[in-house]
């Protein structure tokens, strides 16, 4: 596969999730719907492997990996679950756009790249800027709570701490392969939360609820995820921001055109204070130096 081609694909799927991890919650509760989601797409993920004779070793190294993989499959999407009832969907989408920011921070940090330039440091602080208007507006709009602004900006976090992880373990897994491991991994520890602080199967559960959650659990996990690792082995940790400046404004529209979500003008303005701190961040550089040459 060709990296334009992952490309495509991750911004199709990472435009909708959000939408589908709202009507997921919705129906079944956010513990029981990101359960069943790891729970197929770990099953499908592992026939995959199998038929394509795809090997998942165990060694210590690849281990490591699995865990620092599954921090994203696992605490990331859990605090984006439980932040996604009190939010509208294409805000979820908006704060993961911070996500190259914070990479970045943390492999100059964590890897000791030496990319944070004092240009990419302003773009950093404008995407705070902008995460400091949206947690405004979550303030201030009864539907928009910020203590859903904070669990899914948490899970942000730990989606960077995540790569940042994968990327220092060094080890060279199948994409595949990382995927499955991550996701056992991951699936353990989801069923073992939702046994402890809910264990109920929902009662009723409508045919969008089952559509979200199966269309998560086969493209947001299986190929999502698949592409995910398939892009992050062959770029730097931090090389995602094309796709998270497109990602954010669609969410948005889709919420808006799909799920009548009110989209406020300070919402809409941090939203862009995000996408200028990441061209800023990704591309600023890059301009400057050629323009210093011209």
């Amino acid at each position: 596969m060709s990296v334009p081609a992952a490309y495509m694909g991750i911004v199709m799927i990472w435009s909708t999730t959000p939408l589908a991890i709202k009507w997921s919650s919705e129906g079944a509760g956010f513990l029981f719907a990101v359960t069943a989601r790891m729970a197929l797409g770990t099953v499908l993920c592992l026939l995959l492997l199998r038929v394509l004779r795809i090997a998942v070793p165990w060694h210590r190294e690849a281990r490591r990996a699995y865990v620092a993989a599954a921090l994203g499959i696992y605490a990331a999407m859990l605090c984006t679950y439980w932040g996604a009832q009190y939010i509208p969907s294409g805000l979820i989408s908006v704060l993961y756009g911070l996500t190259p920011l914070f990479t970045g921070v943390m492999a100059a940090w964590w890897l000791n790249e030496r990319s944070l330039s004092p240009l990419r440091v302003f773009g950093v602080l404008l995407g705070i800027a902008g995460l400091a208007l949206i947690f405004l507006a979550g303030r201030a709009l009864e539907h928009i709570a910020w203590q859903g602004i904070v669990a899914v900006l948490c899970g942000v976090l730990l989606q960077a701490a995540s790569a940042v992880w994968v990327k220092r373990t060094g080890v060279d897994l199948h994409p595949m392969a990382l995927n499955g491991g991550a996701l056992l991994v991951a699936l353990l520890a989801y069923l073992l939360t939702w046994g402890l602080f809910d264990g109920e199967w929902p009662a009723q559960m409508d045919g969008r609820t089952l559509g979200a959650i199966a269309y998560l659990g086969v493209l947001g996990t299986v190929v999502g995820f698949n592409l995910y690792f398939f892009v992050l082995k062959r770029l730097s940790a931090g090389a995602l921001s094309v796709i998270t400046l497109i990602t954010p404004v669609l969410a948005l529209l889709l919420g808006n055109w799909v799920n009548a979500e009110v989209v406020e003008t300070r919402v809409w303005q941090g939203t862009a204070c995000i996408l200028v701190g990441l061209l800023i961040y990704q591309w600023g550089g890059h301009v400057v130096r050629r323009l210093r040459r011209g």
